[in-house]
């Protein structure tokens, strides 16, 4: 029941959206968790405004995001993604929108 309550009032203020966690259980049963940011694709998902990616991505455009929403999201994602720099990060998550169907556009 710990880990429930610690979590809870942990991410309390992110209610609705998707929150990945790292568990670590030690053997006196003691634990430590860190907890993640959404997955890129639940942020462009919510940004594109749609409920999901297209079944077909190369041919069907499921939604549109605009390169500032992009640069927001890989902010916001720069921790826990494999880059060093903001730009890096970007290219990332436009490579994640490419893959959903998601159109990136200028604005």
């Amino acid at each position: 029941m710990g880990f429930v309550k610690e979590y809870n009032s942990k991410t309390a203020n992110q209610k609705g959206n998707i929150v990945p966690v790292a568990i670590t259980v030690f053997e006196d049963r003691s634990f430590t968790f860190v907890t993640k940011t959404s997955p890129a694709s639940d942020q462009l998902r919510r940004a594109a405004g749609v409920e999901r990616g297209s079944a077909a991505p190369r041919r069907e455009n499921a939604g549109r995001v605009t390169v500032s929403q992009v640069r927001e999201i890989a902010r916001n994602k720069l921790d826990d993604l494999n880059s060093s720099d903001v730009e890096s990060a970007v290219e990332m998550i436009k490579g994640t929108a490419r893959s959903m169907g998601i159109e990136v556009v200028e604005g």
